[in-house]
């Protein structure tokens, strides 16, 4: 086995190692000591795609742009309820700057890169790449929100998902995808695979259990 797939097998090791100590802490009653490193899990996600990636100032540019759509964004919607919705941040997702804790930045930056790479393998057309991305990225929020109150990580006013929600985060997710995508030509696929699965098991267990 050559250095880079000895990499690869860690990094892999290191996602479901993680993903599924989670998931079982949470199961058997911890919540309240897994929950809160959210922040913590989510920085791993991104240090491990950095990790397995061409590390260098483009890439670290780049991946600003998601982080910055993603931060403004929340923003607008925390604050002035558009794009989203009317919804507030609850205290699981750590430290925030005007009502939207910082890692939701890095979230957008995970989630973006993770299902642009999922897209790339399926066609080469950035508008089509980045529709598809921006479909993968609703999807997988399409789970997330189920859980989203019961870990205090946000609600919607009423406790009701509004369409709203679903139709920003399309559009917001393309446009971050052209914008990534339009930088960074070639993405590392099984990483992101392995990562993008992952968040979706979690949370998909979660809408059972």
């Amino acid at each position: 086995m050559n250095s880079d797939k000895k990499r690869q097998f860690f990094i892999i090791a290191i996602i479901w190692i993680f993903n599924i100590s989670g998931i079982i802490g949470i199961l058997i009653g911890y919540e309240d000591w897994f929950l809160p490193l959210t922040p913590l899990h989510l920085l791993i996600y991104l240090f491990l795609i950095l990790w397995d990636t061409n590390f260098n100032r483009t890439l670290i540019l780049a991946l600003m742009i998601p982080f910055g759509i993603g931060m403004i964004t929340e923003y607008l919607g925390v604050n002035y309820d558009l794009i989203f919705g009317n919804y507030e941040y609850g205290k699981n997702l750590g430290y925030k700057i005007c009502g939207v804790p910082l890692i939701i930045g890095v979230n957008w930056v995970i989630l973006t890169y993770s299902s642009a790479a999922i897209a790339q393998k399926v066609h080469d057309n950035l508008f089509i790449t980045s529709a598809i991305g921006a479909v993968l990225m609703v999807g997988l929020d399409t789970c997330i929100e189920m859980s989203a109150p019961r870990f205090d990580f946000w609600e919607f006013e009423g406790g009701v998902i509004p369409l709203q929600n679903y139709i920003g985060w399309l559009f917001t997710g393309f446009v971050a995808h052209v914008f990534l995508q339009k930088i960074i030509k070639a993405f590392h696929f099984k990483i992101s695979l392995h990562i993008f699965i992952a968040i979706l098991v979690f949370f998909t267990i979660f809408l059972f259990v």
